[in-house]
């Protein structure tokens, strides 16, 4: 028997609150219904749901601002910027002359970038324009773009090629950014493309950090890509929690 509107929405938002996130083809076959039907169910409902990447998410996991929980790069970039920098400044204490590191996407690892200091010498791994400006212009810094498809939303680069090269690099850490960090749900990003790109640093850097402001705790972004306990510190405004299984620092008023 074919489920009434209201069944339906209620269905999906029990399967996101047990699973956070759920595939169009995997709502539909869970509904009994078409993916249009599930699209124009998730349309007519935006303040309950956010359909991102293919995916369903719970429109209240994304936090707020941007409409459906959208990341809009130009205004991430301004939002708690000043935290930002202090988080980066804390991550700046993990970097060794002469190291090659790996420094992810977004508006956060932007700040690290600029901090290094022109006169260290290291070799950085990076997918992004915005982190790869301040960097191209530092002497001693020996800068390796990742290439790709260039993806605006995050400014930054994919391809199975960048991949392929970023998994043949020797790296001595990883410094990564995310866009949400939950207790149960763990750490996430708003673009699936990033995904790929942070797991494959993670398993080739010989020390992973995750660099984050805590305006991003309690949160969820669509795309899952790693638990708290695989980052050997959690790097925050506040300064630099170590060891596996780092508590995550609660959320700022």
């Amino acid at each position: 028997m074919r489920k009434s509107k209201a069944s339906r929405i209620e269905s999906l938002g029990e399967a996101l609150s047990v699973r956070g996130v759920l595939h169009l083809r995997e709502a539909a076959d869970l509904l009994g219904v078409s993916e249009m039907t599930v699209r124009r169910d998730i349309a007519a409902h935006g303040e309950r749901f956010a359909y991102l990447g293919g995916h369903i998410v719970n429109a209240a996991d994304l936090g707020t601002g941007g409409g459906a929980g959208s990341y809009v790069f130009a205004d991430e970039a301004d939002s708690h910027a000043k935290a930002k920098r202090e988080a980066c400044a804390h991550a700046l204490g993990l970097v060794s002359p002469g190291e090659t590191i790996f420094i992810d996407c977004g508006t956060t690892l932007f700040h690290l970038a600029e901090l290094i200091p022109p006169d260290m010498p290291l070799t950085v791994v990076c997918y992004s324009l915005n982190v790869a400006d301040p960097l191209r212009a530092k002497r001693n810094v020996r800068l390796v773009l990742l290439g790709g498809v260039y993806q605006p939303g995050s400014d930054s680069f994919s391809s199975d090629d960048s991949l392929e090269s970023l998994g043949r690099i020797g790296l001595d850490a990883a410094f990564v950014s995310a866009g949400g960090i939950h207790a149960e749900r763990g750490v996430s990003c708003s673009h699936f493309h990033e995904v790929a790109y942070k797991k494959r640093a993670m398993g080739a850097a010989s020390r992973r950090y995750l660099v984050a402001d805590t305006s991003k705790t309690g949160r969820i972004r669509p795309a899952f890509f790693a638990v708290l306990s695989e980052f050997d510190a959690l790097v925050t405004e506040d300064g630099v929690t170590a060891g596996e299984g780092a508590e995550i620092p609660r959320k700022s008023a």
